[in-house]
Protein backbone atom coordinates (compact mmCIF):
# COMPACT_ATOMS: atom_id res chain seq x y z
CA UNK A 1 0.00 0.00 0.00
CA UNK A 2 0.85 3.23 -0.86
CA UNK A 3 1.57 6.03 1.61
CA UNK A 4 1.33 9.63 0.21
CA UNK A 5 1.76 11.44 2.93
CA UNK A 6 3.99 11.44 5.99
CA UNK A 7 4.17 14.04 8.71
CA UNK A 8 7.63 15.51 9.62
CA UNK A 9 8.42 15.35 13.65
CA UNK A 10 9.58 18.35 15.13
CA UNK A 11 13.12 19.22 15.07
CA UNK A 12 15.42 21.32 17.49
CA UNK A 13 17.80 23.76 16.63
CA UNK A 14 20.54 25.36 18.83
CA UNK A 15 18.65 25.40 22.22
CA UNK A 16 20.49 28.62 23.15
CA UNK A 17 20.34 30.48 19.59
CA UNK A 18 16.96 30.07 19.35
CA UNK A 19 15.98 31.14 23.02
CA UNK A 20 14.69 34.61 22.31
CA UNK A 21 13.86 35.11 26.72
CA UNK A 22 17.27 33.46 27.86
CA UNK A 23 19.38 35.94 25.41
CA UNK A 24 17.47 39.08 25.94
CA UNK A 25 17.73 38.38 29.94
CA UNK A 26 21.06 37.87 29.69
CA UNK A 27 22.15 41.01 27.64
CA UNK A 28 19.66 42.93 30.44
CA UNK A 29 20.98 41.62 33.46
CA UNK A 30 24.73 40.51 32.71
CA UNK A 31 28.13 43.37 32.16
CA UNK A 32 28.47 42.89 28.82
CA UNK A 33 32.04 41.28 28.93
CA UNK A 34 30.57 38.29 31.15
CA UNK A 35 28.01 38.21 28.72
CA UNK A 36 30.86 37.95 25.98
CA UNK A 37 33.00 35.25 27.89
CA UNK A 38 30.11 32.89 28.65
CA UNK A 39 28.70 33.25 25.37
CA UNK A 40 30.54 30.04 23.65
CA UNK A 41 29.65 27.93 26.46
CA UNK A 42 26.28 28.74 26.53
CA UNK A 43 26.04 28.43 22.59
CA UNK A 44 27.61 24.94 23.20
CA UNK A 45 25.41 23.71 25.63
CA UNK A 46 22.62 24.89 23.37
CA UNK A 47 24.05 23.14 19.98
CA UNK A 48 24.06 19.66 22.14
CA UNK A 49 20.91 19.91 24.24
CA UNK A 50 19.05 20.50 20.86
CA UNK A 51 21.69 18.07 18.84
CA UNK A 52 23.51 15.00 20.34
CA UNK A 53 21.82 14.86 23.82
CA UNK A 54 18.33 15.28 22.39
CA UNK A 55 18.70 12.28 19.32
CA UNK A 56 20.21 9.88 22.66
CA UNK A 57 17.68 10.95 24.32
CA UNK A 58 14.74 9.79 21.72
CA UNK A 59 17.04 7.01 20.44
CA UNK A 60 17.58 5.86 24.19
CA UNK A 61 13.59 6.78 25.59
CA UNK A 62 12.85 3.33 26.19
CA UNK A 63 15.39 2.27 28.30
CA UNK A 64 15.86 2.36 32.34
CA UNK A 65 17.95 1.91 35.15
CA UNK A 66 18.52 -1.50 36.36
CA UNK A 67 19.70 -2.85 39.59
CA UNK A 68 21.62 -6.06 40.34
CA UNK A 69 21.27 -7.56 43.69
CA UNK A 70 23.74 -10.40 43.36
CA UNK A 71 26.61 -10.96 41.21
CA UNK A 72 27.07 -14.24 39.23
CA UNK A 73 28.80 -16.04 42.68
CA UNK A 74 25.83 -14.94 45.13
CA UNK A 75 28.02 -11.64 46.59
CA UNK A 76 25.57 -8.40 47.29
CA UNK A 77 26.23 -6.21 44.80
CA UNK A 78 23.10 -3.77 44.80
CA UNK A 79 24.39 -2.28 41.66
CA UNK A 80 22.66 0.36 39.76
CA UNK A 81 23.44 0.78 36.25
CA UNK A 82 22.12 3.89 34.37
CA UNK A 83 20.70 4.52 31.35
CA UNK A 84 23.21 5.68 28.58
CA UNK A 85 21.69 9.04 28.60
CA UNK A 86 22.63 9.65 32.04
CA UNK A 87 26.00 8.30 31.47
CA UNK A 88 26.62 10.93 28.88
CA UNK A 89 25.00 13.56 31.05
CA UNK A 90 27.27 12.90 33.87
CA UNK A 91 31.03 13.34 32.29
CA UNK A 92 28.93 16.25 30.53
CA UNK A 93 27.66 18.07 33.96
CA UNK A 94 31.05 18.22 35.15
CA UNK A 95 33.04 19.04 32.51
CA UNK A 96 30.31 22.23 31.99
CA UNK A 97 30.76 22.41 35.77
CA UNK A 98 26.96 22.57 36.09
CA UNK A 99 27.68 22.45 40.05
CA UNK A 100 31.33 24.04 39.98
CA UNK A 101 30.40 27.10 38.27
CA UNK A 102 28.61 28.85 41.58
CA UNK A 103 31.84 27.44 43.67
CA UNK A 104 34.58 29.27 41.76
CA UNK A 105 32.46 32.49 41.15
CA UNK A 106 34.62 33.75 38.25
CA UNK A 107 31.90 35.81 38.00
CA UNK A 108 31.16 37.40 41.33
CA UNK A 109 27.49 37.91 41.88
CA UNK A 110 26.76 36.60 38.37
CA UNK A 111 27.91 33.28 38.70
CA UNK A 112 24.32 31.76 40.16
CA UNK A 113 23.03 33.36 36.85
CA UNK A 114 25.78 31.83 34.41
CA UNK A 115 24.91 28.50 36.29
CA UNK A 116 21.17 28.61 36.09
CA UNK A 117 21.60 29.64 32.15
CA UNK A 118 23.71 26.10 31.99
CA UNK A 119 21.15 24.04 33.55
CA UNK A 120 17.97 25.63 31.84
CA UNK A 121 19.63 24.53 28.85
CA UNK A 122 20.82 20.97 29.95
CA UNK A 123 18.17 19.50 31.83
CA UNK A 124 15.32 18.96 29.31
CA UNK A 125 17.57 17.01 26.91
CA UNK A 126 19.15 14.66 29.66
CA UNK A 127 16.01 13.00 31.32
CA UNK A 128 16.33 15.27 34.97
CA UNK A 129 19.79 13.99 35.61
CA UNK A 130 19.49 18.00 37.10
CA UNK A 131 18.10 15.89 40.33
CA UNK A 132 21.34 14.35 41.29
CA UNK A 133 22.97 17.67 40.32
CA UNK A 134 20.57 19.72 42.93
CA UNK A 135 21.59 17.28 45.38
CA UNK A 136 25.09 17.76 44.52
CA UNK A 137 25.04 21.35 44.83
CA UNK A 138 22.99 21.64 47.98
CA UNK A 139 25.16 18.88 49.80
CA UNK A 140 28.14 21.08 49.01
CA UNK A 141 26.78 24.61 50.31
CA UNK A 142 25.78 22.56 53.55
CA UNK A 143 29.42 21.49 54.13
CA UNK A 144 30.72 24.40 53.43
CA UNK A 145 28.12 26.33 55.85
CA UNK A 146 28.44 23.71 58.56
CA UNK A 147 31.64 24.62 59.79
CA UNK A 148 32.76 20.61 59.49
CA UNK A 149 36.56 21.86 57.58
CA UNK A 150 37.58 18.38 57.84
CA UNK A 151 34.66 17.08 56.15
CA UNK A 152 34.38 20.17 53.92
CA UNK A 153 38.37 20.09 53.14
CA UNK A 154 37.96 15.99 51.81
CA UNK A 155 34.29 16.08 50.12
CA UNK A 156 33.29 19.58 48.06
CA UNK A 157 36.14 19.19 46.09
CA UNK A 158 34.24 16.48 44.84
CA UNK A 159 31.22 17.87 44.49
CA UNK A 160 32.26 20.56 42.58
CA UNK A 161 34.74 18.91 40.52
CA UNK A 162 35.20 18.97 36.91
CA UNK A 163 37.10 16.14 35.96
CA UNK A 164 34.51 13.10 35.37
CA UNK A 165 36.85 10.80 37.02
CA UNK A 166 36.64 12.87 40.63
CA UNK A 167 33.32 14.15 40.32
CA UNK A 168 30.94 12.83 43.01
CA UNK A 169 27.47 13.19 43.68
CA UNK A 170 25.12 13.34 46.82
CA UNK A 171 21.85 11.70 47.49
CA UNK A 172 19.49 13.63 49.60
CA UNK A 173 17.73 10.17 52.26
CA UNK A 174 15.18 12.09 54.74
CA UNK A 175 11.74 10.10 53.28
CA UNK A 176 10.43 7.50 55.65
CA UNK A 177 7.19 5.81 55.25
CA UNK A 178 5.89 7.23 58.60
CA UNK A 179 6.62 11.06 58.05
CA UNK A 180 6.46 11.87 54.45
CA UNK A 181 7.09 15.76 54.58
CA UNK A 182 6.59 15.96 57.96
CA UNK A 183 10.37 14.39 58.76
CA UNK A 184 10.43 15.39 61.97
CA UNK A 185 8.96 11.28 62.85
CA UNK A 186 11.97 9.40 61.20
CA UNK A 187 12.21 6.29 63.16
CA UNK A 188 16.67 6.04 61.27
CA UNK A 189 18.59 5.64 64.22
CA UNK A 190 22.24 6.23 64.94
CA UNK A 191 24.21 4.52 66.97
CA UNK A 192 28.07 5.18 68.06
CA UNK A 193 30.32 2.33 68.52
CA UNK A 194 34.21 1.90 68.90
CA UNK A 195 35.09 2.46 64.85
CA UNK A 196 32.09 5.65 65.05
CA UNK A 197 28.46 6.30 63.98
CA UNK A 198 26.41 3.99 62.60
CA UNK A 199 22.87 4.47 61.07
CA UNK A 200 20.04 1.71 61.05
CA UNK A 201 16.50 2.02 59.42
CA UNK A 202 14.59 2.31 56.10
CA UNK A 203 14.52 5.46 54.28
CA UNK A 204 11.33 4.57 51.65
CA UNK A 205 12.53 7.26 48.77
CA UNK A 206 15.69 8.10 47.86
CA UNK A 207 16.73 9.91 44.74
CA UNK A 208 20.13 8.97 42.98
CA UNK A 209 20.66 6.17 45.04
CA UNK A 210 23.99 5.40 42.96
CA UNK A 211 25.10 8.86 44.10
CA UNK A 212 29.06 8.28 45.81
CA UNK A 213 28.04 9.96 49.03
CA UNK A 214 24.24 11.21 50.31
CA UNK A 215 23.14 13.37 53.04
CA UNK A 216 20.70 11.70 55.67
CA UNK A 217 18.70 12.46 58.48
CA UNK A 218 19.26 10.19 61.86
CA UNK A 219 18.14 9.95 65.34
CA UNK A 220 21.21 9.33 67.34
CA UNK A 221 20.53 7.06 70.67
CA UNK A 222 18.66 8.87 73.64
CA UNK A 223 17.90 12.19 71.69
CA UNK A 224 14.31 13.45 71.31
CA UNK A 225 11.70 13.21 69.41
CA UNK A 226 10.93 15.70 66.26
CA UNK A 227 13.07 17.67 64.23
CA UNK A 228 15.01 19.06 66.90
CA UNK A 229 16.40 15.25 68.01
CA UNK A 230 17.76 14.85 64.28
CA UNK A 231 21.24 15.00 62.94
CA UNK A 232 22.25 15.04 59.83
CA UNK A 233 24.65 12.59 58.91
CA UNK A 234 26.71 12.06 55.58
CA UNK A 235 27.04 9.02 54.05
CA UNK A 236 29.91 7.36 51.95
CA UNK A 237 27.61 4.63 50.14
CA UNK A 238 30.64 2.35 48.49
CA UNK A 239 33.73 1.23 49.74
CA UNK A 240 36.98 1.21 47.69
CA UNK A 241 35.79 -1.88 45.92
CA UNK A 242 32.65 -0.47 44.89
CA UNK A 243 30.57 -2.37 47.21
CA UNK A 244 28.15 -0.62 49.32
CA UNK A 245 28.68 0.02 53.13
CA UNK A 246 26.02 -1.88 55.58
CA UNK A 247 22.99 -0.60 53.53
CA UNK A 248 20.64 -2.97 50.96
CA UNK A 249 19.12 -2.12 47.91
CA UNK A 250 15.67 -3.26 48.05
CA UNK A 251 14.11 -1.92 45.24
CA UNK A 252 13.81 0.82 42.35
CA UNK A 253 10.68 2.83 42.30
CA UNK A 254 8.04 2.39 39.55
CA UNK A 255 7.33 5.76 39.35
CA UNK A 256 4.84 8.03 36.47
CA UNK A 257 8.00 9.98 35.48
CA UNK A 258 11.41 10.35 35.97
CA UNK A 259 11.99 6.95 35.30
CA UNK A 260 15.88 7.42 34.39
CA UNK A 261 15.82 8.55 37.36
CA UNK A 262 17.09 5.78 39.95
CA UNK A 263 14.52 6.33 43.12
CA UNK A 264 14.95 3.53 45.23
CA UNK A 265 13.75 1.90 48.92
CA UNK A 266 17.06 1.49 51.23
CA UNK A 267 17.70 -0.33 54.40
CA UNK A 268 20.44 1.07 56.39
CA UNK A 269 22.04 -1.87 58.67
CA UNK A 270 25.17 0.05 60.65
CA UNK A 271 25.83 1.87 57.69
CA UNK A 272 29.07 4.23 58.29
CA UNK A 273 27.89 7.91 58.60
CA UNK A 274 30.00 10.95 60.16
CA UNK A 275 27.92 14.18 61.62
CA UNK A 276 28.36 17.03 59.40
CA UNK A 277 27.24 19.33 62.47
CA UNK A 278 26.17 19.22 65.90
CA UNK A 279 23.85 15.53 67.15
CA UNK A 280 20.78 17.55 66.91
CA UNK A 281 18.84 19.91 64.76
CA UNK A 282 19.28 18.43 61.70
CA UNK A 283 16.16 19.31 59.99
CA UNK A 284 17.87 23.15 60.15
CA UNK A 285 21.10 21.81 58.78
CA UNK A 286 19.35 20.11 55.64
CA UNK A 287 17.15 23.38 54.91
CA UNK A 288 20.50 25.07 52.61
CA UNK A 289 19.91 21.21 50.37
CA UNK A 290 15.84 22.01 50.20
CA UNK A 291 16.58 25.73 49.32
CA UNK A 292 18.81 24.87 46.33
CA UNK A 293 16.93 21.92 45.34
CA UNK A 294 13.38 24.34 45.19
CA UNK A 295 15.25 26.69 42.95
CA UNK A 296 16.89 23.31 40.73
CA UNK A 297 13.31 22.62 40.76
CA UNK A 298 12.04 25.67 39.15
CA UNK A 299 14.96 25.91 37.10
CA UNK A 300 13.55 22.45 36.07
CA UNK A 301 10.29 23.72 35.83
CA UNK A 302 11.24 26.48 33.01
CA UNK A 303 13.08 24.26 31.07
CA UNK A 304 10.28 21.73 30.59
CA UNK A 305 8.29 24.23 29.47
CA UNK A 306 10.52 25.97 27.14
CA UNK A 307 11.30 22.39 25.61
CA UNK A 308 7.04 21.91 25.19
CA UNK A 309 6.90 24.95 23.64
CA UNK A 310 10.08 24.97 20.97
CA UNK A 311 8.51 21.52 20.04
CA UNK A 312 5.09 22.87 19.60
CA UNK A 313 6.64 25.81 17.69
CA UNK A 314 8.41 23.86 15.56
CA UNK A 315 5.66 21.53 14.61
CA UNK A 316 3.12 24.51 13.98
CA UNK A 317 4.96 25.21 11.15
CA UNK A 318 4.94 21.67 9.52
CA UNK A 319 1.61 20.40 10.42
CA UNK A 320 -0.90 21.79 8.27
CA UNK A 321 -4.71 21.63 8.68
CA UNK A 322 -7.98 22.97 7.17
CA UNK A 323 -5.41 24.18 4.03
CA UNK A 324 -2.78 26.29 6.05
CA UNK A 325 0.10 26.02 8.62
CA UNK A 326 -1.25 25.30 11.97
CA UNK A 327 1.46 28.63 13.10
CA UNK A 328 -1.03 31.11 10.83
CA UNK A 329 -4.55 29.52 12.49
CA UNK A 330 -5.42 32.22 15.05
CA UNK A 331 -6.65 29.86 17.61
CA UNK A 332 -3.61 28.01 17.74
CA UNK A 333 -0.77 30.59 17.35
CA UNK A 334 -3.03 32.27 20.38
CA UNK A 335 -3.29 29.48 22.29
CA UNK A 336 0.87 29.08 22.02
CA UNK A 337 1.28 32.92 22.67
CA UNK A 338 -0.14 31.77 25.79
CA UNK A 339 2.07 29.31 26.26
CA UNK A 340 4.73 31.50 26.22
CA UNK A 341 3.45 34.31 28.39
CA UNK A 342 3.68 31.36 31.31
CA UNK A 343 6.99 30.45 30.21
CA UNK A 344 8.27 33.78 30.72
CA UNK A 345 6.76 34.66 33.79
CA UNK A 346 8.28 31.45 35.56
CA UNK A 347 11.31 32.05 33.92
CA UNK A 348 11.98 36.20 35.48
CA UNK A 349 10.70 34.17 38.65
CA UNK A 350 13.00 31.37 38.84
CA UNK A 351 16.19 33.69 37.79
CA UNK A 352 15.42 36.28 40.58
CA UNK A 353 16.36 33.64 42.63
CA UNK A 354 19.62 33.26 40.65
CA UNK A 355 20.51 36.79 40.71
CA UNK A 356 19.85 36.95 44.88
CA UNK A 357 21.57 33.78 45.08
CA UNK A 358 24.42 35.24 43.45
CA UNK A 359 24.15 38.39 45.38
CA UNK A 360 24.33 36.83 48.63
CA UNK A 361 26.88 34.17 48.17
CA UNK A 362 29.50 36.82 46.64
CA UNK A 363 29.17 38.97 49.89
CA UNK A 364 27.26 42.13 47.82
CA UNK A 365 23.80 41.72 49.01
CA UNK A 366 21.05 44.11 49.09
CA UNK A 367 19.16 45.29 52.30
CA UNK A 368 16.71 42.84 52.54
CA UNK A 369 18.10 40.36 49.60
CA UNK A 370 17.97 37.08 52.35
CA UNK A 371 14.72 37.93 53.48
CA UNK A 372 13.39 38.02 49.66
CA UNK A 373 15.16 35.11 48.63
CA UNK A 374 13.00 32.85 52.02
CA UNK A 375 9.93 34.66 50.38
CA UNK A 376 10.75 33.88 46.41
CA UNK A 377 12.33 30.15 46.78
CA UNK A 378 8.73 28.41 47.88
CA UNK A 379 6.95 30.88 45.54
CA UNK A 380 9.00 29.91 42.58
CA UNK A 381 9.35 26.47 43.55
CA UNK A 382 5.25 25.94 43.76
CA UNK A 383 4.08 28.53 40.99
CA UNK A 384 6.83 27.30 38.46
CA UNK A 385 5.75 23.56 39.12
CA UNK A 386 2.23 23.98 38.79
CA UNK A 387 2.60 26.08 35.46
CA UNK A 388 5.01 23.84 34.01
CA UNK A 389 2.25 20.57 34.65
CA UNK A 390 -0.33 22.53 33.02
CA UNK A 391 2.06 23.44 30.09
CA UNK A 392 3.18 19.95 28.99
CA UNK A 393 -0.33 19.18 28.75
CA UNK A 394 -1.35 21.63 26.40
CA UNK A 395 1.90 21.01 24.70
CA UNK A 396 0.74 17.36 24.54
CA UNK A 397 -2.99 18.65 22.89
CA UNK A 398 -1.17 20.86 20.42
CA UNK A 399 0.27 18.18 18.53
CA UNK A 400 -3.56 15.94 18.64
CA UNK A 401 -2.56 12.05 18.83
CA UNK A 402 0.79 12.26 18.34
CA UNK A 403 1.35 13.82 21.74
CA UNK A 404 -0.11 10.51 23.12
CA UNK A 405 1.79 8.45 21.81
CA UNK A 406 5.36 7.42 23.48
CA UNK A 407 7.67 7.11 20.80
CA UNK A 408 7.27 10.30 19.57
CA UNK A 409 9.29 11.25 22.69
CA UNK A 410 6.41 13.81 23.58
CA UNK A 411 4.89 11.98 26.82
CA UNK A 412 7.54 12.20 28.90
CA UNK A 413 7.60 16.27 29.11
CA UNK A 414 4.17 15.76 30.74
CA UNK A 415 5.46 12.89 32.93
CA UNK A 416 8.73 14.10 33.96
CA UNK A 417 6.72 17.63 34.81
CA UNK A 418 4.43 16.07 37.10
CA UNK A 419 7.02 15.17 39.56
CA UNK A 420 7.90 19.00 39.78
CA UNK A 421 4.85 19.97 42.08
CA UNK A 422 5.52 16.48 44.64
CA UNK A 423 9.04 16.31 45.52
CA UNK A 424 10.94 18.97 47.78
CA UNK A 425 7.84 20.32 48.96
CA UNK A 426 4.27 19.79 47.68
CA UNK A 427 2.65 23.03 47.22
CA UNK A 428 0.43 22.86 50.17
CA UNK A 429 3.79 22.29 52.28
CA UNK A 430 5.20 25.39 50.34
CA UNK A 431 2.28 27.55 50.82
CA UNK A 432 2.88 26.89 54.56
CA UNK A 433 6.35 27.62 54.49
CA UNK A 434 5.49 30.65 52.78
CA UNK A 435 3.12 31.70 55.62
CA UNK A 436 5.75 31.27 58.00
CA UNK A 437 7.86 33.53 56.29
CA UNK A 438 5.68 36.14 56.10
CA UNK A 439 4.59 36.23 59.42
CA UNK A 440 7.78 34.80 61.52
CA UNK A 441 10.35 36.68 59.30
CA UNK A 442 8.38 39.44 58.27
CA UNK A 443 9.36 38.88 54.98
CA UNK A 444 6.13 40.40 53.13
CA UNK A 445 7.69 44.03 53.59
CA UNK A 446 10.64 43.03 50.98
CA UNK A 447 8.26 40.84 48.82
CA UNK A 448 5.84 43.68 48.30
CA UNK A 449 8.55 46.02 47.84
CA UNK A 450 9.98 44.19 44.96
CA UNK A 451 6.56 43.78 43.41
CA UNK A 452 5.78 47.38 43.90
CA UNK A 453 9.38 48.35 42.20
CA UNK A 454 9.39 45.88 39.33
CA UNK A 455 5.82 47.20 38.57
CA UNK A 456 6.52 50.12 36.83
CA UNK A 457 5.77 51.06 33.62
CA UNK A 458 7.93 53.66 33.39
CA UNK A 459 6.91 56.14 30.06
CA UNK A 460 5.20 52.85 28.72
CA UNK A 461 1.52 53.38 28.80
CA UNK A 462 0.95 50.02 27.34
CA UNK A 463 2.82 48.63 30.28
CA UNK A 464 0.06 50.56 32.27
CA UNK A 465 -2.42 47.77 33.02
CA UNK A 466 -0.20 44.78 33.91
CA UNK A 467 1.67 47.28 36.44
CA UNK A 468 -1.38 47.91 37.88
CA UNK A 469 -2.88 44.43 37.89
CA UNK A 470 0.64 43.18 39.75
CA UNK A 471 0.34 45.96 42.35
CA UNK A 472 -3.87 45.63 42.88
CA UNK A 473 -3.13 41.68 43.55
CA UNK A 474 -0.48 42.50 45.85
CA UNK A 475 -2.38 44.83 48.28
CA UNK A 476 -5.46 42.64 47.87
CA UNK A 477 -3.32 39.90 49.38
CA UNK A 478 -1.37 42.05 51.84
CA UNK A 479 -5.53 43.29 53.03
CA UNK A 480 -6.16 39.63 53.46
CA UNK A 481 -3.45 38.58 55.23
CA UNK A 482 -3.90 41.81 57.82
CA UNK A 483 -7.75 40.92 58.10
CA UNK A 484 -7.78 37.23 58.37
CA UNK A 485 -6.18 36.53 62.23
CA UNK A 486 -7.99 33.09 62.80
CA UNK A 487 -4.98 30.43 62.43
CA UNK A 488 -7.08 27.97 60.59
CA UNK A 489 -8.37 30.44 57.90
CA UNK A 490 -5.25 31.74 56.94
CA UNK A 491 -3.64 28.12 57.06
CA UNK A 492 -6.85 27.42 54.55
CA UNK A 493 -5.96 30.15 52.23
CA UNK A 494 -2.65 30.15 52.17
CA UNK A 495 -2.37 28.39 48.93
CA UNK A 496 -4.68 30.87 47.35
CA UNK A 497 -2.24 33.52 49.11
CA UNK A 498 0.68 32.10 47.51
CA UNK A 499 -0.64 31.74 44.12
CA UNK A 500 -1.93 35.24 44.20
CA UNK A 501 1.29 35.99 45.35
CA UNK A 502 3.93 34.54 42.97
CA UNK A 503 1.20 35.55 39.92
CA UNK A 504 1.66 38.66 41.26
CA UNK A 505 5.39 38.57 41.28
CA UNK A 506 5.99 36.95 38.01
CA UNK A 507 3.81 39.55 36.07
CA UNK A 508 5.61 42.20 37.74
CA UNK A 509 9.55 40.84 36.58
CA UNK A 510 8.01 40.71 33.40
CA UNK A 511 6.65 44.34 33.05
CA UNK A 512 10.42 45.17 34.13
CA UNK A 513 11.81 43.33 31.57
CA UNK A 514 9.09 44.54 29.32
CA UNK A 515 10.36 48.09 29.96
CA UNK A 516 14.30 47.30 29.68
CA UNK A 517 13.35 45.97 26.06
CA UNK A 518 11.20 48.44 25.10
CA UNK A 519 13.81 50.82 26.31
CA UNK A 520 16.46 49.15 24.48
CA UNK A 521 14.38 49.29 21.20
CA UNK A 522 13.83 45.43 21.87
CA UNK A 523 11.17 43.05 20.95
CA UNK A 524 8.09 43.79 21.91
CA UNK A 525 7.00 39.93 23.19
CA UNK A 526 7.65 40.33 26.40
CA UNK A 527 5.11 43.38 26.37
CA UNK A 528 2.72 41.02 24.80
CA UNK A 529 3.38 38.44 27.87
CA UNK A 530 3.10 40.94 30.40
CA UNK A 531 -0.16 42.12 29.01
CA UNK A 532 -1.42 38.26 28.61
CA UNK A 533 0.00 37.55 32.00
CA UNK A 534 -2.15 40.51 33.71
CA UNK A 535 -5.77 39.76 31.64
CA UNK A 536 -5.22 35.52 32.36
CA UNK A 537 -6.97 35.12 29.28
CA UNK A 538 -4.63 32.43 28.41
CA UNK A 539 -4.81 28.34 28.15
CA UNK A 540 -4.38 28.23 31.81
CA UNK A 541 -7.20 30.40 33.30
CA UNK A 542 -8.88 28.97 36.02
CA UNK A 543 -5.45 26.86 37.33
CA UNK A 544 -4.10 29.40 39.23
CA UNK A 545 -6.03 32.64 40.53
CA UNK A 546 -6.21 35.55 37.91
CA UNK A 547 -2.95 37.80 38.59
CA UNK A 548 -5.68 41.20 39.11
CA UNK A 549 -8.26 38.83 42.10
CA UNK A 550 -8.34 39.26 45.75
CA UNK A 551 -7.62 36.33 47.85
CA UNK A 552 -11.17 34.90 48.68
CA UNK A 553 -11.47 33.42 51.93
CA UNK A 554 -13.06 30.02 52.00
Amino acid sequence: MKVDFVQEPPRLGNQYHDDRLLRSYLARELPPEVAREIEPELAEMGERAGGELYRLQLADRSSEPVLTRWDAWGNRVDRVEPTAVWRRAERLAAEAGLVATAYERRHAAQSRIHQFALIYLFTASTDIYSCPLAMTDGAAATLLASGNRRLAERIVPHLTSRDPAGFWTSGQWMTETIGGSDVGRSETVARRDGEGWRLYGRKWFTSAVAAQVALALARPEGNPGGGRGLALFLVETRDSDGRPRNLRIERLKDKLGTRKLPTAEIFLDGTPAEPVGELANGVRQIATVLNLTRAWNAVSAVELMRRGLALATDFAGRRSAFGRPLAEQPLHADTLAGLEAELEGAFHLTFLLAELLGRIEAGEPRPADELLLRAATPLAKLLTAKQAVAVASEVLESFGGAGYVEDTGLPVLLRDSQVLPIWEGTTNVLALDLLDVLDRQRALAPLVATINAAADAGDHRELEVPAGAARDATAAATAWLAATTDPDARQAGARRLALTLGRALELALTVRHARWALDAGGDRQSLACARRLAGDGGPLAGLTPPVAAAVATP
